[in-house]
């Protein structure tokens, strides 16, 4: 036999072997190949290859692996726990067992209230029958709070009103019980304090929301702008966001709830390193705001008696648009929408108020000192009349045509000692400051306010090595009358 039959037996044994090693046991392989107690090259090859596949099998599905056993389930247990019992006047439909506590909107009034609980007409009218109740019910404001005591079993609508509870003030609540025809009333007294603080923060992305946060409330915020330093700061141009302020305001507090925040006290604002400060004072019966030396911080007069007006005409001759010839303008000219609002220029009595030929409806107001304004052409005057003393900023008018004018304006004259001046040029006169036993008063009154904000603004600026400390110290120096 050649080498060639040689090859082709010994392939087909090896076929053989093969194809039974893939289906007998390999202990069932040793012993056909006749085990002799030591294993041929092919054996181990073939025992390699079967332990391979098995670890395999075991890496790939982990129930086969015996480090992945499933868990055993845990043991539970059940307990029967008794619900509590229905109260009896829940089953019954009694008194206290289901307030509705409503929160005015805008626009409710009690009348809707008791329509959207199903209340009778006849129930809302013996209600303000009570003492005290009509004045502190028809006059409901948003926020204010009011609870109503109603059968739970009809949902709280529909059902005979059974009690009632409203604040009459700050301090006091009242609850009426209605049993029938008879209606009893408890006042309930809910004691406050009021503590004075000084709220401290910086002006952020926004001076009102930094504020509101503070707990400043929004007429506290009008009076930082409008009322104290408005004349002295620029708030669309000169305020960062990393200028300060701190503010004396006294706070009521009831039962954890801040119901109310009064008139600001006193107040600091810093711009750059520039420190502007103003305190609160009656003059005259009349809350004022003062600079730490007792100068007034409103000054004596306004530019521009009118918001949001274009100047067109200006103060000398001219040309008058109606004559057609050369005529001194004994005035400025604000053009603007018929209409907009005109206040006052400053405190002042009203000298006339009604039709002044050419002015068509005018005001004239008297300031004192000689200083008196005009302002004419209105489509209507405010309501004032003569003789009537009137704060600055107070509407006197409004934008019209009146008179000869060719449009819709107003016409500003200022005058001293009847002399025409030019309102937009001429210096205005200056407030008169405190003095004699008004400015004793006023220091010893400010004095725990300064006080108040340089310990707050100390503790602020411990660590942050800048001037504000050392400005209230020298505020507080020159308000005193000492050299800082």
């Amino acid at each position: 036999m050649g080498k060639s039959g040689l090859g082709a037996q010994r392939r087909e044994r090896l076929n053989a072997l093969r194809e039974a090693a893939l289906h007998r046991p390999v202990v069932a392989r040793h012993l056909s190949d006749g085990f002799n107690g030591r294993w041929s090259r092919r054996q181990w090859a073939q025992a390699s290859l079967v332990a391979t596949l098995g670890m395999l099998v075991a890496a790939i599905i982990p129930g086969f692996s015996p480090g992945h056993d499933a868990p055993l389930p845990a043991a539970r247990m059940s307990m029967a726990l008794p619900l509590p019992s229905l109260p009896v006047a829940r089953l019954h439909g009694q008194s206290g067992d289901s307030w509705q506590l409503v929160r005015v909107e805008r626009g409710q009034t009690l009348a809707s209230l008791f329509k959207q609980f199903g209340i009778s007409p006849t129930t809302l009218h013996e209600v303000l029958q009570q003492p005290g109740a009509r004045e502190s019910l028809t006059k409901l404001k948003p926020g204010a709070e009011l609870a109503f005591d109603l059968p739970v079993g009809e949902g709280g609508k529909g059902g005979e009103l059974r009690a009632l509870r409203f604040d009459r003030d700050a301090t006091h609540r009242v609850e009426l019980t209605l049993e029938g025809d008879d209606i009893r009333q408890k006042v309930i007294e809910r004691p406050s304090e009021t503590r004075t603080v000084v709220l401290s923060g910086k002006v952020g992305r926004s001076l009102f929301r930094s504020a509101r946060k503070l707990g400043l409330s929004p007429k506290n915020i009008n009076t930082l702008t409008d009322d104290i330093f408005k004349y002295d700061i620029d708030f669309n141009d000169d305020v960062g966001a990393n200028d300060r302020f701190s503010v004396v305001v006294e706070q009521t507090w009831r039962e954890g709830e801040l119901i109310s925040t009064g008139p600001v006290l006193a107040a600091t604002f810093t711009t750059g390193n520039k420190l502007h400060t103003g305190f609160r004072f009656e003059r005259n019966g009349k809350a004022e705001y003062f600079t730490g030396d007792g100068r007034p911080l409103k000054k004596s007069f306004i530019r521009m008696p009118i918001p949001y007006a274009r100047l067109t005409s200006g103060f000398g001759a001219r040309r008058h648009p109606v004559l057609g010839r050369m005529r001194m303008h004994k005035g400025v000219d604000y053009a603007a929408r018929p209409g907009t609002p005109i206040m006052a220029a400053g405190d002042a009595r009203v000298l006339s108020a009604g039709w002044q030929g050419g002015y068509g409806n005018a005001v004239v107001l008297d300031h004192g000192r000689g200083y008196t304004t005009l302002y004419g052409h209105m489509s209507r005057i405010g309501k004032i009349k003569r003789g009537q003393r009137i704060a600055q900023g107070t509407v006197i008018g409004y934008v019209g045509s009146t008179g000869m004018s060719t449009g819709p304006h107003l016409h500003y004259e200022f005058r001293i000692n009847g002399a025409h001046r030019n309102p937009l040029s001429i210096t205005m006169p200056p407030p008169e400051p405190l003095s004699g036993g008004a400015l004793a008063q006023f220091r010893q009154q400010t004095s725990v306010a300064l006080t108040r904000i340089r310990k707050v603004e100390n503790i602020i600026y411990a660590d942050a090595g800048t001037a504000e400390p050392k400005q209230l110290a020298m505020a507080g120096a020159k308000k005193n009358g000492r050299k800082g």
